[in-house]
C-alpha cells in the first residue's frame, strides 16, 4: 500500500483501535499537565503559538506525503481560516486558564466539548436534534459544571474560578470548531489539511497576542524544553495524526464512546503528577460530566431516541 492508498474501513472498533483510542484519551489527558508545567517557564499563550509553529512542520511535511491538497480558495479558505481564529482562541484561554487553576479541574471543565457540540447541532444540523436521552445527558454534565463551579476548597491561585471559566470558554471555542467544519465546504478538506489551516492561522495570532500576556520567558531551563518538544511533536503532531489515521478507518459513531476517558486521565494525571487535590466535588463533577458525555455520544438503538 503506498501513501496516497486510502486504509481499507472497519464497521467496528476492534482491539487496535481501541488500544490506540485509550492511549490517545492518555495522552491527551496527560496533555494538560505539560502544558501547566512549562507555563512555569514561558508565557503560556507565547507557548501555545510556538506549540502551533512546531506541530505544523511535521503535519506538514505528512499532508504532502499523503498527497493531500491545500485548498486556498473557494468554499474552504473562509470556515478554514474562521476556524483557525477559534482555535487560536480556544488555545489561549486553555493555556492561560492553567496559570490560574488546576489541572484536575481544567480536565473535568475543558473536556465538555462533545455536551456543547450536541447542543449546537441540534440547532445548526439537521437529524441531530436532541433526543430525551441526549437532553438527560446535556442536563447531567451541565450539573457537573455547576458542581465543579460551586465549591473549590484548595483553588489553585486566587484567579481559579476565572481559570474556570477560561477553561469553559475554550471548550465552546474547540465544539464552534467542530460545528463549523461540519456545516461548511470545509468539512471536505482532509482531516490533517484542517489541522493544518488551524495550526498556520493560529500561530501568528497567538504569538502577536501573547506579548500582551507578560514577558516572553519566565524560568524556562533545558528540561522544560524538553517537556514542551514532546507537547509540541509528540502530542500535536504524531498524537492528532495517529487519531486522523483511526478516524479514517473506524466509524466516528464508536470513537465517541471513548470520549469520557480524556477528563477522567487529565484528573488522574494532575493528581498523580502534580499532586493536586482530588475532591469530592471534582470526583461528583467528573461522575456526572462523564455520565454526560457517554449519554450524548451513545449510539441509539433502533426506534425513537
Amino acid at each position: 500500500m503506498n501513501a496516497h492508498t486510502p486504509p481499507a474501513r472497519k464497521d467496528h472498533i476492534d482491539a487496535l483501535g481501541a488500544s490506540l483510542l485509550i492511549g490517545f484519551s492518555a495522552l491527551m489527558g496527560c496533555n494538560q499537565v505539560i502544558m501547566k508545567l512549562v507555563n512555569q517557564g514561558m508565557n503560556p499563550v507565547f507557548q501555545a503559538g510556538l506549540r502551533s509553529v512546531a506541530a505544523a512542520v511535521p503535519v506538514l511535511l505528512f499532508v504532502w506525503w499523503r498527497g493531500a491538497k491545500v485548498p486556498l480558495r473557494g468554499g474552504v479558505l473562509i470556515p478554514g481560516i474562521v476556524t483557525g481564529l477559534f482555535f487560536a482562541l480556544e488555545f489561549l484561554l486553555i493555556f492561560k486558564a492553567l496559570d490560574f487553576t488546576s489541572v484536575t479541574r481544567s480536565s473535568v471543565l475543558f473536556y465538555t466539548m462533545p455536551i456543547w457540540v450536541a447542543f449546537g447541532a441540534h440547532f445548526l444540523i439537521p437529524g441531530e436534534r436532541l433526543t430525551h436521552r441526549r437532553m438527560g445527558g446535556l442536563v447531567l454534565a451541565c450539573i457537573g459544571v455547576a458542581v465543579a463551579l460551586a465549591h473549590n476548597a484548595r483553588p489553585a491561585s486566587d484567579l481559579a474560578f476565572i481559570g474556570d471559566l477560561m477553561a469553559i470558554g475554550a471548550a465552546v471555542c474547540w465544539a464552534s470548531i467542530a460545528l463549523i467544519t461540519r456545516v461548511s465546504e470545509f468539512s471536505r478538506a482532509a482531516a490533517p489539511v484542517q489541522l493544518l489551516y488551524q495550526l498556520a492561522v493560529s500561530a501568528p495570532v497567538l504569538l502577536v497576542l501573547s506579548p500582551l500576556f507578560g514577558p516572553t520567558f519566565r524560568e524556562m531551563t533545558p528540561a522544560l524544553w524538553g517537556i514542551f518538544s514532546i507537547q509540541a511533536i509528540g502530542v500535536v503532531a504524531i498524537g492528532y495524526m495517529v487519531w486522523f489515521w483511526v478516524l479514517s478507518i473506524y466509524p466516528a459513531s464508536d470513537m465517541s464512546s471513548f470520549a469520557f476517558l480524556t477528563p477522567l486521565f487529565g484528573v488522574t494525571f494532575g493528581w498523580l503528577i502534580l499532586g493536586e487535590p482530588l475532591t469530592a466535588n471534582i470526583v461528583a463533577a467528573l461522575a456526572l460530566v462523564g455520565i454526560g458525555i457517554w449519554l450524548v455520544n451513545r449510539k441509539p438503538k433502533s426506534g425513537p431516541g
